[in-house]
C-alpha cells in the first residue's frame, strides 16, 4: 500500500515538476534529469511511470486542461440545461484554457506540441470535454432546451467550433477584437447551434 501510495506521490511531484520546467524553459529544453532533479526523485522513478518526456507531457496537459471538462459538466442541482447555459460553460471552459499558463507557454514557445491534437487525434483532455458535452446535450434534449440531434455529432461539432477559439483567436485580437468580444461571440455562436 505504501508502495502504491509513494508512487502516486512521484507521478505527482514529477507532474508538478515538469510543469515548473516547460514554464522556465519550454518544453524542448526540459529534459528528464531536469524535471527528476526538480522533483526530487532519481531519473530510474521517472522511467518507471514514462518513457520519456514526450508521454510525461501529454500526462500533464490532461492534467491541465481536463478540468476544463469538468467546468462544462458540474452544475447545480436547479440549473436549467439549455443551449444558453450550455455555451456560457463552453465559452467559460475555453477562456480557462487560453488564459492557463501552460497553455501560453506551449503556445508561445512549443506550438508542435498541439499539432498531434488538431491533426491526426483527439488528447483524453478533449475526449473529457466530448464526455461532458455529450452529458449535457442529453440533458438539455430531454428537458427541451436543445435542438434535436446526435449528442455525439453535435457535441463534436461544438469541440471543433471551440478549437479555433483556443488556439487561434489571438491572431484575431485588436483593439475590435478583445478578449471580452470573442467569449461573447463563442457563446453566441455555440448557442445559436445547439438552439
Amino acid at each position: 500500500m505504501t508502495s502504491t501510495r509513494s508512487s502516486a506521490t512521484d507521478e505527482e511531484s514529477l507532474l508538478d515538476a515538469a510543469r515548473d520546467c516547460v514554464l522556465a524553459v519550454g518544453w524542448r529544453r526540459t529534459t528528464v534529469t531536469d524535471v527528476a532533479r526538480r522533483a526530487g526523485v532519481s531519473r530510474m522513478t521517472f522511467y518507471r511511470r514514462w518513457p520519456d518526456m514526450t508521454a510525461l507531457t501529454a500526462d500533464l496537459m490532461t492534467r491541465e486542461f481536463a478540468g476544463a471538462g469538468s467546468s462544462v459538466r458540474g452544475r447545480s442541482a436547479d440549473d436549467e440545461v439549455d443551449a444558453a447555459s450550455i455555451a456560457a460553460r463552453v465559452s467559460s471552459a475555453v477562456t480557462e484554457i487560453r488564459k492557463d499558463p501552460l497553455f501560453q507557454k506551449i503556445i508561445d514557445v512549443d506550438p508542435e506540441l498541439l499539432l498531434p491534437y488538431l491533426l491526426d487525434r483527439r488528447g483524453r483532455a478533449q475526449d473529457i470535454m466530448l464526455a461532458a458535452l455529450v452529458d449535457r446535450i442529453r440533458e438539455g434534449q430531454r428537458s427541451g432546451g436543445v435542438r434535436s440531434g446526435r449528442p455525439e455529432v453535435l457535441a463534436r461539432t461544438v469541440l471543433l467550433i471551440c478549437h479555433g477559439f483556443v488556439i487561434s483567436a489571438q491572431t484575431m485580437q485588436d483593439s475590435r477584437y478583445s478578449d471580452r468580444i470573442a467569449r461573447r461571440e463563442l457563446t453566441q455562436a455555440v448557442e445559436g447551434y445547439l438552439a
